[in-house]
C-alpha cells in the first residue's frame, strides 16, 4: 500500500509509476473519494468531541439550572425550562448526526481502501522505462571456463543437446502422464533420482543459505487467510493466480488460499508487530510448496517441467530498517548468494535489470536471474535446439509497499514508529531448475553428470545413467 500522505502532497509521482508500469488507476476518483472521507472523519471527529464534552458538562450544568428552577418565576422560569430543553436533546442530536456521519464513512471507506489497495509502488528512479519484458536491460552474464552460450551447445560440448523432457523420459526422472492422469494439465510425478535430485537441490539451497549466508530458517504455512495474500501485495491483482480454499461455504469464518510464494508466510509472521530497531535485519529463508494457477500461460517454452502448478522453492526474505541504502546493499547480497549457488552447480546465467512495465504492482525494483537452458529456445537447420536463457529468480526490492500493508513496523532511534523495508528473492525453485541442471550437464552417452556440491544428498551418485 502506498502511503496515502506521500500521494496527498506529491499525486503526481504515483501518476507518473502507474504509467511507466502500464497500469490504469482511477486517481481522480481516488482523491475524491480521499477528499470526501477525510472530510467525514474531521466531522465525526468534531461531532464526537462535542458529545463527550456535553456528556461531561451537562450534568452539572443541568443541576444547576434545575436547583434554579425550583424557585424561579414568570419569564426567568421560560429562560430557565429552554436551557434544559436544548441541554436534554442535544445528545440526541449529536447521536443522530453521528450515525448518518458513520453511515456515510462506512460507505465511502471500503471503496477508498479498495482502490488505494491498487495503486501501484512507483519505481525507483533509476529503473529503465520500458513496455515489458523485451525492455529488460542485461546487467552481466557468467558462464563455467568450458561453456560459451555464445556459441552452439556442440561447439563447446561436441555432440547435440536434448531437451529435458526427452532427458527425464530418458533418465526415469519424470511422469508427465501420471501426473496429468491424476491432477490435469502442468502436474507431474518425480519419480526415482529425480525426486532425490529435486530434494537434493532444495537441501543444499537450504543449508547453503543457513550455513554460509547466515540466514535464519522458518517453516511457515503455506495456506493462509485473504489478509496475508493482501498484506503481501499479491491481492488484488493477483488474485486469478491462487487457488481459492471456499472455506466459508463449510462453516468457517473465512476461506483461505494457497501460496505461491513462501514470502507470503514469512512476510506474514510479523503483520501488526512493531519491532525492536536491534532485532533487524531480519533474515529468514523457508523451504515450501508453492502453488500457481498460471492461468492463460502456455506455449513450447513453458511445456514440460517450465511452467507448472505446484513446485518447492527456497526463498530468503530480509526485513530492515526504513533506509534505501540499506536495501540496496541487501539486493546486492541477496543476488550474490544465487550467484554464488549457480557457479557452484556450473550453471551459466545472466542478470536481468528489470524495466518499468515489468516490475508488477509491489516492486519498486527488480532483478532476473535466467539460467542458461540449451533445449531451449528456436532450433538449427538440423533440428537441434539453438538454447535460451530461461528464468529461475527473481530479487526484489518493495520499500515499505508491503509492510505498510501488513502494518510490520519498527521503532526507529529518534522514538518514531516506521514502516520497515522489506526484500525477496527466489534461492532455488525446483524443478524448474532442473532445467538448466540436466540440460548442462548431459553427456554424449545420453547420462548426465550430478554436480559435485549435490553428490552427498544423492547417495554419493557422480551419475545418472538412461534407464534399460
Amino acid at each position: 500500500m502506498i502511503d496515502i500522505k506521500a500521494f496527498r502532497e506529491e499525486p503526481e509521482r504515483f501518476i507518473r509509476g502507474a504509467v511507466a508500469k502500464k497500469m490504469t488507476i482511477d486517481f481522480d476518483r481516488l482523491r475524491a473519494l480521499d477528499e470526501q472521507r477525510r472530510v467525514v472523519l474531521a466531522d465525526l471527529e468534531q461531532k464526537r468531541a462535542e458529545q463527550n464534552r456535553h456528556g461531561k458538562e451537562s450534568g452539572p450544568r443541568m443541576g444547576q439550572l434545575k436547583g434554579k428552577l425550583k424557585a424561579a418565576t414568570g419569564a426567568d422560569r421560560g429562560v430557565i425550562e429552554s436551557e434544559l430543553a436544548q441541554l436534554e436533546a442535544l445528545p440526541i442530536k449529536l447521536k443522530n448526526e453521528i450515525a448518518v456521519l458513520e453511515r456515510i464513512f462506512a460507505e465511502v471507506d471500503p471503496l477508498w481502501r479498495e482502490l488505494l489497495l491498487t495503486v501501484p509502488q512507483p519505481p525507483a528512479a533509476d529503473v529503465p522505462v520500458g513496455a515489458g519484458s523485451d525492455d529488460n536491460v542485461e546487467i552481466r552474464t557468467w558462464s563455467p571456463p568450458h561453456f560459451d552460450p555464445t556459441n552452439s551447445f556442440r561447439a563447446s560440448r561436441g555432440f547435440d543437446p536434448k531437451s529435458h523432457q526427452s532427458l527425464v523420459k530418458s533418465l526415469g526422472l519424470v511422469d508427465f502422464e501420471r501426473g496429468v492422469k491424476m491432477s490435469g494439465t502442468r502436474h507431474y510425478v518425480l519419480t526415482g533420482l529425480g525426486m532425490r535430485l529435486h530434494q537434493a537441490i532444495l537441501r543444499y539451497a537450504l543449508d547453503f543459505m543457513v550455513d554460509t549466508r547466515g540466514f535464519q530458517p522458518m517453516g511457515v504455512p503455506v495456506i493462509v487467510r485473504e489478509e496475508c495474500m493482501v498484506g503481501t501485495g499479491f491481492f488484488p491483482a493477483g488474485r486469478e493466480q491462487a487457488y481459492h480454499l471456499e472455506e466459508s461455504k463449510r462453516g468457517s469464518s473465512h476461506d483461505l488460499f494457497l501460496t505461491g510464494t513462501g514470502e507470503v508466510g514469512l512476510m506474514g509472521l510479523h503483520a501488526d508487530e512493531i519491532l525492536a530497531t536491534d532485532s533487524l535485519p531480519r533474515t529468514y529463508v523457508t523451504l515450501s510448496t508453492c502453488f500457481r494457477r498460471e492461468a492463460g500461460a502456455a506455449g513450447k517454452d513453458t511445456a514440460g517441467l517450465y511452467r507448472i502448478h505446484q513446485f518447492d522453492k527456497v526463498e530468503q526474505v530480509v526485513v530492515c530498517k526504513a533506509d534505501d541504502a540499506e536495501s540496496r546493499r541487501w539486493h546486492a547480497t541477496m543476488l550474490e548468494s544465487v550467484e554464488m549457488l549457480l557457479q557452484s552447480l556450473d550453471l551459466p546465467y545472466r542478470l536481468l535489470q528489470c524495466c518499468t512495465g515489468d516490475l508488477g504492482v509491489k516492486n519498486e525494483d527488480m532483478i532476473d536471474v535466467e539460467c542458461w537452458m540449451p533445449g531451449r529456445g528456436e532450433s538449427d537447420s538440423n533440428g537441434a535446439p539453438l538454447g535460451a536463457y530461461g528464468e529461475t529468480h527473481s530479487a526484489s526490492r518493495l520499500g515499505d509497499y508491503q509492510c505498510r500493508r501488513l502494518n510490520l513496523r519498527y521503532k526507529g532511534e529518534d522514538g518514531k514508529t516506521l514502516f520497515a523495508y522489506a526484500l525477496n528473492n527466489t534461492v532455488v525453485a525446483s524443478p524448474r531448475i532442473l532445467i538448466p541442471l540436466l540440460e548442462m550437464h548431459q553427456n554424449a552417452d545420453g547420462s548426465v553428470t550430478i554436480p559435485a556440491p549435490l553428490r552427498c544428498h544423492m547417495g554419493g551418485r557422480e551419475r545418472i545413467e538412461p534407464v534399460a
